[in-house]
C-alpha cells in the first residue's frame, strides 16, 4: 500500500486515536463497513479498548513496523511445516501483497484461504480458523 496510507493512519492516530480506532473496528477491521455484514458493537468495543489500553508511541511506532518492515528474506529461510491463513477481503492488509507472495517464499506451505474473510478472522471466522489449525498441527 503506498506510504500516504500509513502516514494517515499516524496523522489520524495523532489528532484523535480513540476516534481511528471505532472507524477501524466499525468498518476495515472487521469487514463491518461491507454491505450486509453482521455488524457486532462488543467487537468494535473491544477493538477500541485494547486500542486505548496500549501505549500511544507504541500503536504510532508500530504503525511503521508494520508497514516497511521486509520480511521476504526471513520467510524465504522457512524450513517446517507453514500455514498461511488470509481472507481475501482483508482491508487491511491485502491478500495480494501479504498471503500470496508468502505461500510463494515459504517452501512447501499450506495457503487456506477464506472468501470473503476480513483481517480478524479469529473473531469473524474462529471456528472454521480453530478447525483448520487444529486440523494442519495433527497431519
Amino acid at each position: 500500500m503506498p506510504k500516504e496510507v500509513f502516514d494517515g493512519l499516524r496523522a489520524a492516530s495523532i489528532k484523535d486515536r480513540s476516534q481511528l480506532y471505532q472507524e477501524l473496528a466499525s468498518g476495515p477491521f472487521f469487514g463491518f463497513n461491507r454491505e450486509g455484514a453482521p455488524k457486532s458493537q462488543g467487537m468494535i468495543d473491544a477493538f477500541w479498548m485494547q486500542g486505548l489500553m496500549a501505549g500511544h508511541k507504541n500503536t504510532f511506532d508500530c504503525i511503521q513496523a508494520f508497514s516497511e518492515t521486509d520480511f521476504t528474506e526471513d520467510l524465504k529461510k522457512f524450513d517446517i511445516p507453514t500455514l498461511i491463513i488470509h481472507g481475501d477481503d482483508d482491508q487491511i492488509v491485502p491478500i495480494a501483497t501479504s498471503a500470496l507472495l508468502a505461500a510463494k517464499l515459504v517452501k512447501d506451505s499450506v495457503l487456506k484461504i477464506y472468501e470473503g474473510g476480513s483481517h480478524s478472522l479469529g473473531d469473524t471466522s474462529k471456528d472454521r480458523l480453530n478447525d483448520d489449525l487444529l486440523a494442519f498441527v495433527q497431519s
